[in-house]
């Protein structure tokens, strides 16, 4: 073992200055091929080239394989045995995500999509030779899996949920729509950041939005002090219904982004800032002061805005009346930014759904992931911090 970490501390300090990307890419490389030879030799029961009673099988090679890291493509010699197979382990989260875009392809293919797309679409996910019958087993492995997640019981309070939608191309016999993927996460009473549901629908309507959170509720969702969200009628009047007793925040980024598309472009700046100073004020008393200042500066040049500012004065600063160390993330959907980001990514590559279930299957994997990675990092906020909000909840 000895022998071993010396000769990764070697390569590592042969790769590159520290702080150095290069460095980073090979040093994380070093370091998990490092990894792989542990876990081949447990597998085997033998080092290389040692002789061992207890030995169980033989290397036979490697496979190259690509891996996407924040600090670059890494190219991977995954070690091959004689019998069986073997896959990193810590590479063993990425596989289901795989695998759904693997049943994505394979279901366009048996759809009938051009043979040209379907070339590109395989060479992007660099898959070549997919036999039918495997990917049908894929498919239902990975739906039982995905469904199982989506459907499980939620436990404990979640004092905040975010809650926002963006759309997907799926296909429905001859025609291609735009389909809703709503989202919802939430911070549960000790600090972490948890996916909850997913639901694939025609329209963000009432009707969608309301089936969405019964089922959240139905699966144990409760104590819910502050709901963050668009301001989309259907979604409020779901919110009234399925979860009483809840605040609303609106988010602030997306009523910026309303404002400021009924001023001129060359006032953009001006109002923006305007409207970020709102946000910025140390205490509830100081924004509602700033927000009837800056609706009454703009109210002559803009008073379309001004009227937004007045009516949505409640919604908008909802935030300020929890801990103030909460409200840069309770102001705005952004906490759900980074999730839509990983979506599309993976989403641009397969283009159009085949069909809902597919795009259940590819997103659900992707989320499943995220909550692993989620699991490995620290406290989104503290516990320390919502206990105030748990005791009036219990009272």
């Amino acid at each position: 073992m000895a022998q071993e970490k010396d000769t990764l501390l070697g390569v590592l300090r042969q790769a590159g200055l520290e702080g150095d990307v290069d460095f980073l890419r090979q040093g994380l490389q070093a370091l998990m091929e490092a990894l792989m030879e542990l876990e081949v030799e447990e597998r085997v029961g033998a080092g290389r080239y040692q002789r061992s009673p207890a030995r169980r099988n033989w290397r036979n090679g490697w496979r190259r394989r690509g891996l996407s890291t924040r600090v670059g493509e890494l190219l991977l010699s995954i070690p091959k045995l004689r019998r069986g197979s073997y896959f990193p382990s810590f590479l063993e989260p990425r596989r289901r995500a795989e695998r759904a875009l693997l049943s994505v392809v394979q279901e366009a293919y048996v759809l009938g999509v051009s043979s040209r797309k379907m070339e590109r679409l395989l060479s992007a996910l660099g898959l070549e030779g997919v036999s039918k019958s495997r990917v049908s087993r894929l498919c239902a492995a990975l739906d039982r899996q995905v469904e199982g997640w989506r459907q499980r019981p939620l436990s404990g309070s979640y004092p905040y949920l975010w809650l926002d939608a963006t759309y997907l191309k799926v296909r429905e016999g001859e025609r291609v729509l735009s389909q809703a993927l709503v989202l919802a996460l939430g911070v549960r009473e000790d600090g972490e950041r948890e996916v909850l549901g997913l639901e694939v629908g025609p329209t963000e309507e009432y009707a969608f939005w309301l089936e969405f959170l019964r089922g959240l509720v139905a699966r144990g969702l409760r104590g819910v002090r502050l709901v963050v969200s668009d301001a989309h009628q259907g979604l409020r009047r779901a919110l009234e219904e399925a979860l009483v007793g809840a605040s609303w925040q609106r988010c602030v980024v997306h009523f910026q982004r309303n404002a400021l598309a009924r001023v001129p472009r060359s006032s953009w700046g001006e109002v923006a800032a305007l409207l970020s100073g709102i946000f910025a004020q140390p205490s509830l008393e100081r924004a509602r002061r700033e927000l009837r200042e800056v609706a009454e500066g703009l109210a002559p040049r803009f008073p379309r805005v001004a009227e937004m500012l007045w009516e949505a004065e409640e919604d908008l600063l909802a935030h300020m009346a929890f801990p103030r160390a909460h409200w840069r993330s309770l102001r705005s959907t952004n906490p759900l930014e980074r999730v839509h980001v990983e979506i599309k990514r993976r989403v641009r590559v397969v283009g159009v759904f085949p069909n809902r279930q597919a795009a259940l299957r590819l997103v659900g994997a992707v989320l499943m992931e995220q909550q692993q990675e989620w699991q490995g990092m620290r406290r989104y906020m503290s516990p320390q911090s919502l206990e105030p909000l748990l005791e009036v909840a219990t009272a």
